[in-house]
């Protein structure tokens, strides 16, 4: 199993959201790398929900992937944000994976914390200008979180 941590905006959809529907497409990647890690994603990885672009950006929650990758329909609906012309439904260019809601972390992990933390010195997540919205979790990044948080 690997493990995964997904960014989101709150106000485009939260954790809390994810809760409410128990299970929901991460629809809307458009970038290449991020869409290449959910084409290594399997069902059952698990992933940090971290919500970007707060107050105070944080790791707030956990879920798990229920599908593996798979063409997301917004790349093709020219009312969709994600609407991309290119894209074409015989060579699709981007993926979304299922994923599913499991607990809240308290407290939520700060990344002025995550930063402090010795196992994530190497992590894309704590440079500056990361603007990636898929990162890979290793184990002991994984571990170090879990220590911290009590999963409600």
């Amino acid at each position: 199993m690997a493990h995964w941590l997904l960014k989101t905006e709150p106000e485009a959809f939260s954790l809390d959201d994810l809760k409410a529907r128990g299970q929901e497409p991460w629809d809307g990647i458009r970038n290449y790398q991020a869409r290449n890690f959910l084409r290594q994603m399997r069902r059952g990885d698990e992933v940090f929900i971290y919500h970007s672009r707060v107050a105070t950006p944080a790791i707030v929650g956990l879920g798990r992937i229920v599908t593996e990758a798979h063409p997301d329909p917004t790349q093709f609906d020219p009312q969709s944000h994600y609407y991309d012309a290119a894209s074409r439904p015989d060579a699709p260019r981007w993926d979304l994976v299922d994923i599913a809601y499991l607990a809240h972390c308290q407290p939520p992990v700060s990344l002025e914390t995550l930063r402090e933390m010795p196992e994530f010195a190497d992590n894309p997540l704590v440079r500056k200008g990361n603007r990636l919205s898929i990162v890979p979790i290793n184990e002991s990044e994984w571990q170090a979180v879990l220590a911290r948080v009590t999963l409600v």
